[in-house]
């Protein structure tokens, strides 16, 4: 299943993740911010299992800011694993 969400309180705008039916990640895409750093970030994360990601993500903040684009990945992530309950 693949699941977007609009970022908020970061430079990136939007974040989209694939997961497997077992909820393992095949993909994850953020439009905006730091491009090469986020590359890393989708590039380690693929193969993960989602909730392990979540764990590993959920919380990071940059600089002042209470959120980053890994903190908002993982809301992708656990939105898109809610949306994937309800079906």
């Amino acid at each position: 299943m693949t699941y977007s969400r609009k970022n908020r309180g970061v430079c990136s705008s939007l974040t989209t993740v694939t997961l497997s039916d077992s909820g393992i990640i095949e993909n994850i895409e953020v439009r905006g911010g730091c491009d090469g750093n986020l590359k890393g970030v989708c590039s380690l994360l693929k193969g993960m299992d989602a909730q392990e990601a979540i764990r590993r993500c959920k919380g990071i903040r940059c600089g002042m800011r209470t959120t980053s684009c890994p903190d908002q990945i993982s809301m992708a992530l656990e939105e898109a694993l809610a949306q994937a309950e309800k079906n």
